[in-house]
């Protein structure tokens, strides 16, 4: 039976700022994880949208206008992905608590979690007020922010990791970990031996879906407007699908069936709607090509 490798504990907290006749107030990492993401994520967008040979004759926002889109993006992702959480996963415990008088118990962050694709319905909104006020395409800034989201969803599967929450299966291989809580020192997971599913979603996600748009950006995917938010979509759902197989998902709220979880259920409709822009937009290219 393996040990895994020790689970590297880390402080909640990654400092504090002090104020006068108040106290300290506490820094989170995993407040920092999110701030990281949203922006390092405008910087990134702000370069795209200034690279005019990466968009050919689309018209795209100004850079000036990014600044607008962080906004909406920012509050569609915190939103969105709590109240995805609510209902996706914890809805029967908020129901119970709004009937028992604590109506703002579900927009309190720090008593639950946020749900990606919560978050996802959330800036979809975003980028529907964001095109409208600028009249821009639905589809280009689509393709902007598909292009920053996994930067973001890099940084948030660390926080997930550094927290510790949504840990994986248990495991007999010798990178498992046994999760402990920083505050307690107490084991979690019941003291097994679980996969740092965290981290494969951080990189999967994150580091090798960033790559993978990267390089189809440069290959002129902006050019074809919804091909960016298409592999996006593709590409999370698959990852996702597949993080899944190795991560422990609640017996209550994500488990399914046998093998089947809600993570699964959600990241299904992803793969479908990615690939249907991608034919769109070769559609549309095509069509193009003959009134040329």
């Amino acid at each position: 039976m393996t040990q895994g490798i020790p689970y590297p504990v880390f402080d909640p907290v990654a400092f504090e700022i002090p104020f006068p006749y108040i106290g300290p107030l506490p820094i989170r990492w995993y407040a920092l994880a999110y701030i990281a993401g949203l922006l390092i994520g405008w910087i990134y967008a702000r370069a795209l949208v200034k690279n005019d040979r990466l968009w050919g004759n689309v018209p795209h926002p100004s850079v000036v206008s990014i600044d607008d889109l962080l906004v909406y993006a920012a509050f569609g992702t915190i939103l969105g992905g709590r109240l995805g959480d609510v209902f996706f996963y914890d809805f029967r415990i908020y129901r119970d608590a709004w009937l028992h008088g604590h109506y703002f118990e579900a927009l309190q962050l720090w008593h639950g979690g946020m749900a990606f694709h919560g978050g996802l319905i959330g800036v979809a909104i975003g980028i529907f007020l964001f095109a409208r006020k600028y009249k821009a395409s639905m589809l280009v800034v689509c393709d902007i922010c598909a292009a920053v989201v996994p930067i973001g969803l890099f940084f948030g599967r660390l926080a997930n990791f550094i927290k510790p929450e949504l840990w994986g299966r248990e495991t007999t291989m010798p990178w498992g970990m046994v999760f402990i809580d920083p505050q307690t020192g107490l084991t979690l997971g019941d003291g097994l031996v679980r996969h740092p599913s965290q981290l494969y979603e951080a990189a999967l996600e994150g580091i090798v879906l960033l790559v993978v748009l990267v390089i189809a950006i440069r290959k002129g995917a902006l050019q074809r407007p919804g091909t960016v938010a298409g592999i996006f979509g593709i590409g999370y759902g698959l990852a996702r699908i597949f993080v899944e197989q190795y991560r422990d998902p609640d017996p209550v709220s994500e488990k399914l069936g046998e093998w089947l979880t809600m993570g699964m259920v959600l990241s299904l409709p992803m793969i479908l709607i990615g690939a249907a822009l991608i034919w769109n937009a070769n559609r549309n290219r095509a069509r193009e090509r003959e009134l040329v």
